[in-house]
């Protein structure tokens, strides 16, 4: 049977909705039908570089589509998702899924409602070397530690570098361990701009699981790393290389022993796989995707510890 063709179009084509045009544009199985920018000139550069059709207003757009792909400002997210999911057309998010939890349920809800699929755009759930270490994992981790750090850039200032780096590995962690927090305690401070531009978190979870997380968008190099350490097995992930390594404890009458795993990745672009894992489960197709509930969950705890570091 043929696969299904479905109608797509972007809505915001800046640092991340350009992407979503050229992976859209070439992605099989899929008409690209067009774009929405409200800078009409950001628009037409983008449009005229992969081949896709530029239209002038959102409604435009939004009448056309059947899957749809908002990456506007997040305070944009609930009011225009909304419209799409009512408008019949499943819908990816950019994170954090919205602005406020009253405003990631109103998402949630009308998914439900339409019966549509509701995406968010966590990409680094989509890395292949995060998804080995899904398909490692043994239960909720002892202790989890990561660190994500970037160099100072003028996008994302809407939000706090909680909502705009650190709410990723937050979503990695309650897919690592589902059970609730039990306890947060935070820092963080501004640097080059009003708002929180560097955080350091440590969570606790009903499990017993502690995690250590570390977020900053004023440093001098990028880091990208993950350290899971479980009752008999270590990982180290490399988001940026796409690596990950293993070990595994052996208690033996003659002592402790430990052997390397051997952990294959296969590298690709983690946005590719996002759109692909989205447009499957448009097609009702079973798979790895992170939902609504998912993307409500991770903006919540970044929530908490916004409030946690602002006493």
């Amino acid at each position: 049977m043929a696969e299904v063709r479905l109608k797509a179009g972007v809505f915001g084509t800046g640092a991340l909705g350009r992407h979503h045009v050229r992976i859209l544009s070439q992605m099989e199985g899929v008409d690209c039908v067009g774009l929405f920018d409200a800078n009409p000139e950001v628009a037409a550069s983008i449009g005229a570089e992969h081949g896709v059709r530029v239209f002038p207003s959102f409604e435009s757009l939004a009448r056309e589509l059947e899957v749809a792909i908002l990456a506007v400002p997040t305070v944009d997210h609930a009011r225009l998702g909304v419209e799409l999911l009512q408008r019949g057309c499943h819908l990816l998010v950019e994170k954090p899924i919205a602005a406020s939890l009253e405003e990631a349920d109103s998402l949630v809800a009308a998914a439900r409602a339409a019966g549509r699929v509701l995406a968010v755009g966590h990409v680094e759930y989509y890395n292949p070397a995060v998804q080995r270490l899904l398909d490692q994992s043994e239960g909720a981790p002892r202790f989890l530690e990561v660190e994500r750090l970037g160099v100072f850039s003028p996008r994302s200032l809407d939000v706090d570098v909680v909502l705009d780096l650190m709410i990723h590995d937050l979503q990695i962690l309650h897919t690592l361990d589902p059970t609730p927090v039990r306890e947060i305690r935070a820092t963080g401070i501004d640097v080059l701009s009003p708002r929180i531009d560097l955080a350091t978190v440590r969570l606790e979870m009903e499990s017993g699981c502690v995690a250590n997380l570390a977020a900053s968008r004023v440093s001098f190099e990028r880091a990208r790393k993950l350290r899971a350490i479980y009752p008999s097995t270590y990982f180290s992930l490399d988001y940026q290389a796409q690596e990950i390594k293993g070990y595994r404890l052996h208690r033996e009458d003659s002592g402790p022993r430990i052997e390397p795993l051997e952990l294959a990745v296969e590298k690709a672009e983690p946005l590719v796989r996002e759109q692909e894992a989205f447009l499957a489960a448009c097609r009702g197709q079973a798979g790895r995707f992170v939902d609504g509930v998912e993307g409500r969950r991770a903006l919540a705890t970044a929530l908490e510890i916004l409030d946690a570091i602002q006493g």
